[in-house]
Formats: structure tokens, C-alpha cells, sequence
């Protein structure tokens, strides 16, 4: 059974990736990871705000203690953390767990905007990583701002750091695009890599005891896997950029959605935090499992058999499918909806 897959250039040995999170924050974690499966690893996200943060800090005490006493040009304070990261300690995480496994490391940034931050590009790649995925998370709330504006930012940041760096770039998009198609296929004319769909934007939420605005995270399910499914399964073998899913990866029959669609890997957190990292073997076992039943011999026999270009009924992916899934819906005698 092969389950071998190509991402961005590199070979992996199955489709299935732990997408960036907290998980891998811990060498020990991402060493397991390895250990039960993982092809490969994204690291948890630096973002332009947390190095920024760091540049403004040591500015200000560099200017502030430089004239101080005569000591003061070897004196540099210990810098606090921005919310518990520092951008070293990144940068040498990700060279450890490059010497620490054997199986692709893929660093994350996590940024907005042209500037000094794309800097860390370079640095990570120094460091070892063996791709970087720019993960753009942006919510344009400037009324003055144009949809136009907004995409030809995003276009601009991962042109600057495709020239910043030689190892191949990921970019992490939301969905949300007035156009989607045409800007999966401008991103990368650009020089993305890969396409990896969608990001999640978490949502704020009301403390009505205490009248204020609160973080709330939700993790993801199955069912939201219908959203990137369906665009990857459009995109494919249209855009010159490997794709791979990240929202709604559970099960092996999610991964065979994902593959089927058109995904070189598929990308999973949400069943790991919750269930654990020995979820990746147990999917990987089921997979396996499928494909001997259905006398597939390898992954890539079935990347893009489902596509909307392979399918028997191309229209499935558009608006007449909207229109035959109203119509399928009537009520019963009793006024419910039955299908």
C-alpha cells in the first residue's frame, strides 16, 4: 500500500498532517507526533504583532540605558514575553525539532502586512525549517478599505516573503473572498506553493454577567469539512499550487474526502486536541483499512478522482446544486421538513 504524497515539493510518506497549534509548542509532542504517524509537522504560528513587540522593546531599552553609566552598552535586560512567546525562542525550537525528526518541519507566520517581520522568513528558514506556511488572518474593519485593497495586500505579503526566502511558502486563506477562484489562481501567480483551506476566524463572544467582550473558542467538526471540500475539489488542477484542507479533518473518511477532492494533505488539530496525538495512527490504520477493502493500491490513484473536473456532474459543485438541495426539502402532513 502507498501511501506516499507530494506537498510543495516535498515527499511525504502519507497525507496526514498535524496543522499548526499549540500542540507543537513541545519538542516531546512533536517527537510523538512522528512517532505516530505525522508526515510531516506545522509548528505553531509567530506573529507580526508578537515581533513587532520584540523590536519595539529593545529599541526602547537600547535608547533608554545606552547613555546610562559606562556599562550600559553590555547591558541588556531580560526581555518579558509577548503573551508567553518570544521570537527566539521560536526560531530555536524550530531548529531542535529540525534535528529532532526526521519528517518535514514547517514553521508558521502569522502577519498582515509588508514590514520588518518578514525578516523572520529568512530566519526561519535559517534555522532549518523546510517550508513556511504564511498564515493570513486579517478582518478589514476600515469602512474606507476596498475588497480590492484588501486582496492586493494580502498579494503583496506573500510576494515580499516569497522573495525573502528559497523554501517553498504555503498561504493559509479564509474563505471569504468575493471571488475565491480568482484569487486562489492571483495568490499563486505570486509564487504561493500551496493553497491550504480554509483559516478558522474565531469568533468573539458576550459575558453577560460581567458585560464584556470574551475570547471563545470552538473546535471543529466534520461537518465543516463541506466548505473546503467543495473548493478544493473546484480548484483543483486550476491553480498552479498544491492544496491541502485544514478544517474538518476527524476521521479517515475525511481524509479520503480531502484526497478525493483533490488535496495532496490533509490537516488536522481539532480531533487532536481533543481525543489525542494517537489519533493519527488510528486514522492512518483506518485508511488503510478503506483502501485495501476498495482495492485501492495508493493515494494518489484517488487525489482528484472527485473533482469537479472528473465528475460525472460538474454543476454539483455551483448553483444547481443549491437549487436541486432547496427543492429535495418538502413538508409532511404535519408540517415538518422531510427530505
Amino acid at each position: 500500500m502507498d501511501l506516499t504524497t507530494t506537498y510543495m515539493g516535498l515527499t511525504l510518506k502519507n497525507p496526514l498532517v498535524p496543522s499548526a497549534s499549540p500542540l507543537s509548542r513541545s519538542l516531546d509532542n512533536i517527537r510523538r507526533m512522528e512517532d505516530e504517524g505525522a508526515a510531516a509537522v506545522v509548528m505553531y504560528s509567530l506573529f507580526e504583532e508578537q515581533i513587532a513587540y520584540e523590536s519595539r522593546r529593545l529599541h526602547h531599552y537600547l535608547d533608554y540605558l545606552a547613555e546610562s553609566f559606562a556599562e550600559a552598552q553590555t547591558f541588556f535586560p531580560r526581555l518579558d514575553h509577548y503573551n508567553g512567546v518570544n521570537p527566539d525562542e521560536y526560531l530555536d525550537l524550530v531548529r531542535r525539532a529540525r534535528g529532532a525528526v526526521g519528517i518535514p518541519v514547517i514553521a508558521s507566520l502569522n502577519g498582515v502586512s509588508t514590514g520588518g517581520w518578514i525578516s523572520y522568513a529568512q530566519r526561519i528558514q535559517q534555522a532549518g525549517a523546510d517550508a513556511l506556511e504564511l498564515n493570513l488572518y486579517h478582518i478589514p474593519t476600515d469602512l474606507d478599505r476596498t475588497g480590492a485593497e484588501v486582496e492586493q495586500m494580502y498579494l503583496d505579503v506573500v510576494s515580499a516573503v516569497k522573495q525573502s526566502v528559497t523554501i517553498p511558502v504555503a498561504v493559509k486563506v479564509s474563505p471569504y473572498f468575493s471571488a475565491t477562484a480568482n484569487m486562489a489562481k492571483r495568490l499563486a501567480e505570486v509564487g504561493a506553493d500551496a493553497l491550504v483551506l480554509f483559516n478558522r476566524f474565531y469568533q468573539p463572544d458576550f459575558d453577560l454577567e460581567a458585560l464584556e467582550v470574551v475570547p471563545h473558542l470552538v473546535l471543529s467538526t466534520s461537518h465543516e469539512l463541506r466548505l473546503p471540500l467543495r473548493w478544493v475539489a473546484i480548484l483543483y488542477g486550476r491553480v498552479a499550487a498544491d492544496l491541502a484542507i485544514t478544517t474538518g479533518i476527524h476521521t479517515h473518511e475525511d481524509v479520503l474526502k480531502g484526497l478525493m477532492a483533490g488535496a495532496q494533505v490533509t490537516m488536522m488539530t481539532s480531533e487532536l486536541l481533543q481525543n489525542g496525538l494517537h489519533r493519527i495512527r488510528e486514522i492512518l490504520a483506518s485508511l488503510v483499512a478503506w483502501m485495501e477493502e476498495y482495492e485501492y493500491e495508493s493515494v494518489k490513484q484517488m487525489q482528484g478522482s472527485m473533482s469537479q473536473r472528473h465528475v460525472a456532474d460538474p454543476a454539483a459543485f455551483e448553483r444547481a446544486n443549491y437549487m436541486k438541495v432547496l427543492e429535495s426539502w418538502r413538508p409532511d402532513p404535519l408540517g415538518q421538513l422531510i427530505l
